[in-house]
């Protein structure tokens, strides 16, 4: 018999098997949380069964709510990522619920997932930390020749700020990182 948290990830794996974009020859999304999921695993082996399943489905489902089904410019955006994030919640509360998960458990993915308590809650920066390192391990170099070299920066930075002074030290140590980039790391 398999437990609740194996029905919930193999749940949430073929919920994004349906991604209809394809990296590296699979669904982008799949990918995605099987990277988040390596990651935690590498960063924080003992995470608790809930902080998996947060990490597992940080993205599922993404694909379903185009950015450009909102406004451009900053605004936009964050009222896209907030509509992300609800619906992430919403969608792993239903695989959740089907693997025979309480609803305290379910409520508290959902806040995981919302990021309820960034920098206040450690399982909540922990997995801000795993999407920072899933980031510039995995989808940095893609994506930084698409960037002006003060955009860039400026992203860099936004990362750098969302991470623990753990998670930062461990990116120094971990990436090499030209300067100014690694500085925005020891701020």
């Amino acid at each position: 018999m398999t437990t609740p948290l194996a029905r919930t990830l193999r749940g949430i794996d073929t919920a994004n098997s349906a991604d209809p974009n394809i990296e590296s020859s699979q669904p982008a999304a799949l990918l995605y949380g099987q990277r988040m999921s390596s990651e935690l695993a590498r960063v924080m082996p003992d995470a608790s069964e809930l902080l998996q399943i947060a990490v597992r489905g940080q993205h599922i489902e993404r694909w379903r709510l185009p950015r450009a089904e909102f406004p451009e410019g900053r605004e936009g955006y964050l009222n896209w990522r907030r509509e992300q994030a609800r619906r992430h919640a919403e969608r792993v509360g239903q695989i959740m619920a089907d693997a025979g998960y309480a609803p305290d458990a379910i409520a508290r993915v959902g806040q995981l997932l919302r990021k309820e308590g960034i920098k206040r809650d450690a399982e909540v920066q922990a997995l801000e930390d795993v999407i920072c390192f899933v980031f510039l391990r995995h989808y940095f170099a893609p994506f930084a020749p698409k960037q002006s070299p003060d955009a860039l920066l400026k992203i860099v930075q936004k990362t750098a700020r969302k991470m623990s002074p753990d998670a930062r030290a461990r990116a120094l140590a971990e990436f090499d990182l030209p300067e100014p980039f690694a500085a925005a790391f020891r701020d």
